[in-house]
């Protein structure tokens, strides 16, 4: 079979076919995206999957074979919760990130930033906000769509909408006026007006900080009434789009909930009865496990060796209480708080943290995939995108294998760490 060498990076061989001639993957074992089978393989064609079942009963006429013992085959992996424009805040705060780095140096790290976490296995990624760095995550979507560099499928949020006053670098005088982290409005006209440009601009969800720790106290209180944020997701439907909210608090959550934002970012400080109205209203969590151990540890905790912060309790806590609620968990890490391609290490803490390793498969692919509208991939089956993780050993039974990468498929062309 004749191949061209598409691009060529430090520690990446990406080839894709000549032609449109089938791929027959024969791993040992398939997760669909919701369940595991033994003895499967997977036909591609194209950017394509056409066919996916018993390894024998699949033709591999005119198709190149890829035999890949000792392997499972998954849905390439969808991360819920990513700043690729960000770094980890213990090489750089990000007060310093957001005031002292040029966007054109902050835009050159995010394209390393974007090969390393789809060498990680993740083909999507739901970026959340370019945390300052205007709208370079639309031209960053388009380099990778347009292959120019290497990276996940993005969706994009743009600059986020924070309430006036609420979110900024700290510490500064109160008679200077510094960069914000995102786009400030309030009240019925400003917002129809900042939902509609950031959507305009090329916002695939409108993501909202619905509480934040704002003021000289430092602590985190709701920012958004209840009306405006209703505003925010009325403006953002209309147009198709999804609202996604920042809550920490349990104020904060409630209000997002009843506004009907689709995922809420984090949720700290929920409650049992918080966790019921998620529940009834169908809003699904988001709860950046990865972060919260990171800035830990970023803080002084020495993992392993001390006990938990009482932020990592609460945050174990908070967890447990949601899987018991039965609300739906999408995997998302707030990557960037910590370093891009190491997106398995939220996987990692849910299982840590009580999840079952299937569970947390699916959540970071067919989960993911119908709470973020994204119908054409997640699962594996016919007519599907040919986005595709084989991984060393069964991470079925012990998550942490989804880090053996042995190949990566994206849209059909094939990527080797």
């Amino acid at each position: 079979m004749r191949l061209r060498l598409a691009f060529v990076f430090h520690f990446l061989w990406v080839v894709l076919p000549a032609t449109a001639q089938s791929v027959l993957l024969r791993p040992d074992r398939v997760f669909d995206g919701e369940t595991m089978h033994e003895g499967w393989g997977v036909l591609v064609k194209g950017d394509r999957i056409v066919a996916a079942g018993p390894a024998a009963s699949l033709s591999a006429a005119d198709a190149r074979v890829l035999d890949l013992k000792g392997t499972t085959l998954l849905p390439g992996l969808i991360e819920g919760h990513s700043h690729l424009l960000l770094h980890p805040y213990n090489e750089t705060p990000w007060d310093d990130q957001v005031l002292k780095e040029a966007r054109s140096l902050r835009v050159s790290r995010a394209t390393i930033h974007a090969r390393r976490t789809l060498l990680a296995g993740f083909t999507t990624v739901r970026d959340l906000g370019t945390e300052g760095a205007e709208y370079d995550d639309v031209g960053l979507k388009q380099a990778i769509d347009q292959g120019i560099i290497p990276g996940p499928r993005m969706v994009i949020a743009t600059r986020a909408l924070i309430a006036t006053g609420s979110y900024a670098p700290k510490g500064f005088s109160p008679d200077i006026d510094v960069p914000q982290g995102a786009e400030e409005a309030d009240g019925h006209d400003r917002l129809i007006q900042a939902v509609r440009r950031q959507i305009g601009k090329g916002a695939d969800v409108v993501k909202v900080y619905a509480d934040y720790r704002w003021g000289l106290m430092g602590e985190a209180r709701p920012t958004f009434s209840l009306d405006e944020l209703k505003l925010i997701v009325e403006t953002a439907r209309s147009s198709g789009r999804e609202v996604v909210a920042h809550a920490s608090t349990a104020e904060g959550m409630r209000r997002s909930i009843l506004a009907g934002c689709r995922t809420l970012e984090h949720g700290d400080a929920a409650t049992p009865e918080i966790f019921a109205l998620m529940k009834q209203h169908g809003t699904a969590l988001c709860p950046t496990l990865a972060a919260t151990d990171a800035i830990s540890q970023y803080r002084g905790w020495k993992k392993g060796s001390e006990a938990e912060p009482e932020r990592v309790r609460q945050k174990r806590a908070m967890f447990r209480q949601a899987l018991a609620a039965g609300v739906t968990i999408c995997a998302g890490g707030d990557v960037g708080v910590f370093a891009h391609g190491d997106n398995a290490r939220e996987l990692e803490l849910m299982v840590g943290y009580g999840m079952k390793p299937l569970d947390v498969l699916r959540s970071a692919t067919s989960v993911n995939a119908d709470v973020f509208g994204l119908k054409d991939r997640g699962r594996i089956g016919p007519g599907l995108l040919a986005d595709l993780v084989v991984v060393e050993g069964n991470p079925g039974q012990a998550v942490e294998n989804i880090r053996r990468i042995r190949l990566v498929m994206k849209g059909g062309a094939l990527f080797h760490p």
